[in-house]
């Protein structure tokens, strides 16, 4: 690979060329060009996307010859980086043995005990192959289990695309629900309730009215899709008490949270563990995966022990087994977490010094090895906080640090994920991108 930043630090001299024939090419068989909205940069103001090439490490390389310094992370699951050995090694075993079977194998028996070893409230765990399929699992289960119809979420929590989540606050009472997308009919998200993430007022005068038709209740115990929000001290454990005097399901969504704020997630870090938890990204080591677990009691409703059903035909999926039970394996290793978060803290403290040089009001929180850096004052607690932001400075942030060779996640709202594969070299390199971008 070239050096980061490609021929030159600016922008505009960046080779692009080659992905936008690539872009050209795409937007004839793909719509908009793309396999997920987020990619196509448009709300950072970019006419095409970058198109990855390769990556090695914590640096990614573009189809013009361009190289990053990478904190996306494919979104989270690159934890330890491209190409570490030893989940090479077993990616490459798994390939001699067989890439599919729709039957059990040895890796999904030990990906599965790595997973309850670590995650406080997982005594038994089903794979599935998304954390949508994770989410709606999840809920069919709480549904199941309880024989309620109504699930309360939060407004800013994304926990995938199933119909069910895809609601938005409708005026009214504030427990009132309208379809968030054309194809989601009033009737599916009929039986969505939602809340501001933290506000526990609201979510206590929710179940003292309706509490006994809550099947569950689902939250991203650190919000990460309208950029990363923490939990206020005390909501998680309100969460908690609530939906254990009422008989709901509380459901951890810790897709992204999930072995990176810390070995066994958010309700490790917190102190504060659900009935049930969907998992993904990095227990995939960067193949398509997803997971539900919870306790025994819920667990064993599902098919076939019990009558709740799901099926996935590709779940367990050799390689995704192999390459998850390779990084946890790296993961659990003593001091891994402790060396991750001063990496990660290392970050936050460079951009907290940059920002501070600069007359931009910005707004940085961080939780563990995800952050995101907010355009615009703080706090920010909730997503109507985080629609404050100045999403055109982050547009202007985000092309200035490309032009760098920084690669960022293309919109404010979502976070910067940090990696073991970062070096001294790295974190200078993107701490003086910062610096020069505020000082401007």
């Amino acid at each position: 690979m070239p050096d980061p930043g490609g021929t030159s630090g600016a922008e505009e001299n960046v080779k692009t060329d080659t992905s936008a024939r690539l872009f050209e090419e795409a937007l004839k068989y793909i719509p908009g060009g793309v396999n997920s909205p987020v990619r196509a940069m448009k709300s950072v103001g970019r006419s095409h996307p970058l198109f990855i090439a390769q990556a090695r490490g914590a640096h990614v390389g573009d189809a013009d010859g361009n190289e990053y310094i990478d904190f996306v992370s494919s979104w989270g699951p690159m934890i330890l980086g491209w190409g570490h050995p030893h989940v090479l090694s077993r990616l490459h075993q798994a390939l001699e043995d067989g890439t599919s079977f729709g039957a059990p194998t040895a890796p999904e028996v030990e990906l599965a005990r790595l997973i309850c070893a670590a995650v406080p409230s997982v005594e038994l765990v089903r794979m599935v192959n998304s954390g949508t399929e994770a989410t709606m699992s999840a809920v069919r289960v709480a549904r199941g289990f309880t024989g309620r119809d109504k699930i309360v979420k939060f407004v800013g929590c994304y926990h995938g695309h199933a119909d069910a989540f895809l609601a938005a606050a409708g005026s009214g009472v504030l427990t009132l629900a309208l379809p968030d997308s054309p194809g989601v009919t009033k009737a599916t998200i009929a039986d969505t309730l939602l809340l501001e993430y933290n506000d526990s007022e609201g979510l206590e005068e929710l179940f003292e009215r309706r509490g006994d038709e809550v099947a569950a209740l689902i939250v991203e115990p650190v919000a990460g899709n309208m950029g990363v929000v923490p939990p206020r001290p005390g909501f998680l454990e309100k969460a908690r008490e609530l939906c254990t005097r009422y008989g709901s399901v509380l459901v951890f969504d810790e897709v992204i949270t999930g072995f990176r704020v810390a070995w066994g997630g958010a309700q490790e870090r917190y102190g504060v563990i659900p009935d049930l938890t969907t998992l993904g990204k990095i227990i995939g080591g960067g193949l398509p995966v997803g997971a539900f677990g919870g306790r025994r009691e819920f667990m064993e409703t599902v098919a076939p022990v019990g009558s709740t059903y799901q099926a996935g035909t590709l779940s367990g999926n050799p390689l995704a087994m192999a390459a998850g039970a390779a990084t946890l394996s790296v993961l659990s290793e003593p001091g891994t977490y402790e060396r991750l978060e001063a990496l990660a803290d290392r970050v936050a403290l460079s951009l907290r010094e940059a920002a501070a040089r600069g007359e931009r009001p910005v707004t940085l929180n961080q939780v563990g090895a995800m952050m995101t850096l907010f355009f615009c004052d703080g706090p920010v607690e909730s997503f109507a906080d985080a629609k404050r932001a100045d999403t055109a400075a982050y547009a202007d942030y985000h092309r200035h640090m490309l032009g760098r060779g920084i690669y960022l996640a293309p919109s404010q709202f979502e976070s910067m994920m940090v990696s073991l594969a970062l070096s001294e070299g790295d974190l200078a390199a993107a701490a003086d991108a910062a610096a020069a971008f505020f000082a401007a």
